[in-house]
């Protein structure tokens, strides 16, 4: 006697939509089919490029490439499988790529206040000089 199972894999409809609208079992799209009655969860994100972005032009006190450490860290979770250590790194390395991102738009700003009002302050002195120059005026030689 033969016991052997054959699995037909090819879809019998084409792929089409079935006749209530809903999609068939075997859909290409990968998050929103479900297993179990459970939906599929998207990989938590590992923000490499914003912690590269920072990292490069906003390395406020180090903590760019601390963001980035924890990119790859989470990048590395990922392709592990582990989900849970995956979303754990990526949290930790947008919280730091936020603050890093503050914390230099602060620095431009304080940078540009300081610059204005010492520019401001140095025109005043400067003319200030020129007034007490022009009301002692020293007669050299005549």
């Amino acid at each position: 006697m033969d016991h052997s199972v054959s699995i037909d894999l090819q879809p019998r409809d084409g792929g089409k939509v079935g006749q209530d609208g809903s999609a068939p079992p075997y859909s290409t799209c990968s998050y929103i089919s479900t297993t179990q009655g459970f939906p599929v969860q998207p990989p938590p994100r590992d923000f490499v490029l914003w912690s590269l972005f920072n990292t490069v032009f906003c390395n406020v006190c180090c903590l760019g490439f601390l963001a980035l450490v924890f990119s790859f860290k989470a990048r590395d979770r990922k392709v592990l499988g582990d989900t849970d250590g995956a979303g754990s790194y990526g949290k930790t390395a947008k919280c730091l790529n936020i603050t890093v991102l503050v914390l230099s738009l602060l620095t431009v700003v304080l940078i540009i206040v300081l610059v204005s009002t010492g520019v401001v302050a140095f025109s005043h002195a400067i003319q200030q000089e020129n007034q007490n120059r022009n009301s002692y005026r020293f007669n050299y030689g005549n």
